[in-house]
């Protein structure tokens, strides 16, 4: 996570620690090719502030925000399977941005748009309050020592930029396989304001069917690891 000095007036401030990494990784001649060709089409910049998403996508659609797509591969495939629905992906990895817009060239699929840059800056400056349907954050690192629990993005000011994001009734999912993790979300969003949980028991939702499967989740289930997703709503 990062501060900036001119967020739009109410966001909650953003913490100067980084809740990811930049990993040094070797960006392939497809990615590559996807950076090149993909991002004049489908990139979109910090720097151009608060958008228009109807007017960025050419319609009025259900809209997805997802946080730290990794590969793409999730993203990708949601987007496929939904062409009525519009995504913003944002990812900070230039091998998996390439990825993705060369996944996007290849299928011919025009519902995406993606920023490579901090995700929370994206929000508090770029997406207009109550313009979302769907944020998701879907296996973020947990940073599992206690001395950097405090770089989760999972805070009360995270819970509180998110919520002034999503429509009323519009839903935070949420997807770790690190259960001391999932049990941090929970105490989080258990008291964070004007949200529900969709869960019947106030904790997990089973892995719902819109959630892509990934080849890291399948092969943790084979390796016996758990997944926890949690559901909640904005009700104000």
């Amino acid at each position: 996570m990062s501060e900036t000095s001119d967020m739009a007036q109410g966001a909650p401030r953003l913490r100067t620690v980084k809740s990811f990494v930049m990993r040094a990784g070797r960006t392939t001649e497809g990615q590559q090719r996807g950076l090149d060709q993909g991002w004049p089409r489908f990139g979109l910049e910090l720097e151009q502030g608060c958008q228009d998403f109807d007017q960025v996508f050419g319609r009025q659609a259900p809209r997805t925000f997802e946080i730290g797509f990794g590969m793409g591969h999730s993203l990708l495939e949601m987007a496929r399977t939904a062409p009525e629905q519009d995504f913003i992906g944002v990812e900070v990895h230039k091998p998996g941005v390439g990825a993705l817009l060369s996944g996007l060239l290849g299928e011919q699929l025009d519902n995406v748009r993606v920023y490579s840059c901090d995700a929370l800056e994206v929000l508090a400056r770029c997406v207009p309050d109550a313009s979302l349907d769907r944020v998701l954050l879907f296996f973020p690192d947990p940073w599992h020592k206690s001395r950097h629990h405090k770089r989760r993005i999972v805070q009360p000011a995270f819970a509180e930029l998110v919520r002034r994001k999503l429509r009323v009734g519009g839903l935070l999912h949420m997807a770790t396989d690190w259960e001391p993790y999932a049990e941090h979300m929970l105490e989080v969003m258990n008291v964070a304001p004007g949200y529900a949980s969709l869960a019947e028991d106030g904790r997990y939702v089973p892995r719902p069917p819109e959630r892509p499967v990934t080849k890291f989740e399948r092969r943790g289930e084979r390796l016996g690891h758990g997944v926890w997703d949690l559901k909640f709503q904005r009700q104000h």
